[in-house]
């Protein structure tokens, strides 16, 4: 009796996910769903960098698209959801990850378009830079998404951006799965796409 009170608490946990599973449970999905889904079918933006042409916002077949929207010069919130994204992925099974593709949209096209592949491409080789200086058609990606973002000159020239700092994943017929906040640990993060690969759906 006595060693069983003194059980870690991680084989505790480990228990009880399994009795969940056994019993008929089912893991929530750390980020959150919109009802009814959001389609991003038809939501093009141009292809930053030498490759050119334009992307729709829709995964390609039997994988999934997730999506930023933020900016080079941000000091902190993007390279921490860029960082902890790669990780995230680093830690799947190798055929499933090959199913996710990732794309940056830049919020603040003025500066960043001659240098987001790049940025991107720092974290993840594949990765997809996407901007446009069309203004109407940056704010229209972003609205479909439910992302927010300003930029506005202060009197002394500096440039100050703000953006919300959710990653979105669209499946292959463009519909939108999921919304996962800044700041998810993640550990949540791989375990919903894991889930959301594997043809979960909230």
């Amino acid at each position: 009796m006595r060693r069983a009170a003194l059980m870690p608490r991680a084989v505790i946990a480990v228990v009880l996910a399994f009795l969940a599973v056994a019993c008929g449970g089912q893991r929530e999905l750390a980020g959150y769903v919109r009802t009814p889904n959001p389609s991003l079918a038809g939501v093009v933006l141009p292809i930053l960098g030498d490759a050119g042409g334009e992307r729709e916002l829709v995964a390609d077949d039997d994988g999934l698209l997730i999506v930023y929207f933020g900016y080079t010069n941000c000091p902190d919130v993007c390279p921490t959801t860029m960082q902890d994204l790669r990780i995230a992925l680093r830690e799947i099974d190798d055929a499933d990850r090959d199913r996710v593709d990732v794309a940056m949209v830049t919020v603040d096209p003025d500066r960043d378009i001659p240098i987001l592949p790049d940025y991107v491409t720092s974290f993840f080789p594949d990765g997809i830079a996407l901007g446009t200086e069309d203004a109407v058609q940056l704010l229209t990606a972003a609205e479909a998404f439910g992302a927010s973002y300003s930029v506005t000159e202060a009197d002394d020239g500096t440039i100050e951006v703000a953006h919300s700092g959710s990653l979105y994943a669209v499946d292959d017929t463009g519909g939108l799965l999921i919304t996962w906040p800044f700041g998810l640990e993640r550990a949540a993060l791989r375990a919903d796409i894991e889930d959301l690969l594997a043809g979960r759906r909230a």
